[in-house]
């Protein structure tokens, strides 16, 4: 069960960085790279409380559908969204931001196990941990870029 932790400074207001990283269009801009798009629930502008979004994207060469939820929201501090459907046996990803002088602390916490057991973790050892990581990061550095544009820094 690999946890991956990211943490970013943002140079931008936490309210900025919670609605940016909440947006789906922005999301979907993020993650062009394995043509990811929304295609149930919420499918454009902020999620929220309760609601869910449907993702298809191709990993691996795989088209895939993953249904999250957001299971927690306190503005602008911090959201949970959780795995309902998808490739993952469960999956719990935190989204947190740190209010700091000239900006924004936005860590990140993806808690996932892999489904299929020894395999899974075999995967998780041999790539798809750091193929995650490296899948957030990227996502991350698109957040800050749009947060930082809307502040014009």
């Amino acid at each position: 069960m690999p946890i991956i932790k990211t943490d970013m400074f943002i140079y931008a207001p936490r309210n900025i960085c919670f609605d940016v990283a909440r947006d789906i269009d922005i999301h979907t801009e993020s993650t062009s790279q394995t043509n990811e798009r929304a295609i149930g629930g919420v499918t454009s502008g902020l999620i929220g409380l309760n609601e869910t979004v449907t993702w298809e994207a191709v990993h691996f060469g795989v088209k895939q559908n993953l249904t999250v939820r957001i299971t927690e929201l306190d503005f602008p501090n911090r959201f949970v969204d959780e795995m309902e459907k998808g490739a993952f046996k469960r999956f719990y990803h935190v989204h947190e931001f740190i209010e700091k002088e000239n900006g924004t602390l936005m860590l990140d916490t993806f808690d996932y196990t892999s489904p299929f057991g020894f395999f899974g973790r075999l995967a998780d050892r041999l790539f798809l941990e750091q193929y995650m990581k490296e899948f957030l990061i990227k996502r991350n550095r698109y957040i800050k870029k749009i947060a930082e544009e809307r502040v014009g820094r």
